[in-house]
């Protein structure tokens, strides 16, 4: 009797972990190791990375998140929609304006996407499907890193073993603090070396691009997301779609959430 009473407690927590898989999360990770990092008070602080992965499965698929906040604020976090879906979500932070100025908010990105090609097959990850996502000025850096190659061929990583881009309400011209750097207007859009726009190319990674109405978004974002898909398309590259979530302005995380799961799975079923 008392065999089979322990035999039966194993067999409920058994059906118990198969029901309630188990997550964890890492936190503060720094994603830069050489000797500068050590010794820079500022990048000890800001450039880490928190990793949230699934326990239960081997061989997942990986979002890298960046927060929004106009490079001059914001936090790495979790979103909470992105939770508890058998995938895992490393959540970035970088250094903001104005403690740097520009090209070390681009650096940031490709190292900490680096980091992650580099060491998520030691969490059960496969390094086959990572993807790049953020909002607003996540988007924008986003974008730029699997753009313009010669972000991560620093890291020599080469940006098109990138699964997808999924930029949500980011800049396609080159970003307003960028622009604010030079003394340019908000108003005035330029397109030049750091505009994600500047690059469009045929052989880049699936592209997802997600923004608000274009009549609540802010600052023409639509137009020009629109514009940016409309010339990726014109050189030819094959798979890039817009969606524009009406009713919905800058802040459209939550809803934007089903989609980037959809495409998630959509390159993994394909690429599997």
């Amino acid at each position: 009797m008392k065999f089979l009473f322990l035999a039966l407690l194993f067999v409920i927590g058994f059906s118990a972990t198969s029901q309630n898989p188990v997550y964890i999360t890492k936190e503060n990770i720094p994603y830069y190791e050489n000797t500068n990092s050590q010794t820079d008070s500022y990048i000890k602080e800001r450039c880490v990375l928190d990793i949230y992965y699934p326990t239960h499965k081997k061989g997942f698929s990986t979002v890298v998140w960046f927060h929004g906040g106009g490079l001059k604020s914001g936090e790495k976090h979790i979103p909470n929609e992105l939770k508890e879906k058998g995938i895992c979500v490393i959540a970035v932070n970088y250094r903001l304006y104005p403690n740097v100025k520009s090209p070390k908010y681009i650096e940031d990105t490709a190292a900490a996407v680096s980091w992650v090609f580099k060491n998520i097959a030691s969490y059960g990850g496969n390094e086959s499907l990572i993807f790049l996502s953020g909002h607003s000025a996540g988007a924008y850096l986003v974008s730029m890193i699997g753009l313009d190659k010669k972000w991560l061929g620093a890291h020599n990583i080469d940006a098109d073993k990138i699964a997808g881009l999924i930029p949500l309400s980011g800049h396609t011209i080159t970003h307003m603090t960028i622009r604010e750097e030079r003394g340019i207007s908000d108003a005035q859009p330029v397109v030049d070396d750091f505009a994600p726009l500047y690059h469009v190319r045929k052989d880049a990674p699936p592209m997802l691009l997600i923004t608000g109405d274009r009549e609540l978004e802010m600052l023409g974002r639509y137009e020009e997301n629109a514009y940016f898909y409309r010339m990726m398309k014109l050189v030819g590259h094959p798979q890039i779609v817009l969606y524009e979530l009406d009713g919905y302005g800058h802040g459209m995380v939550e809803p934007a959430i089903p989609l980037l799961l959809k495409e998630i799975e959509r390159i993994r079923t394909k690429l599997e």
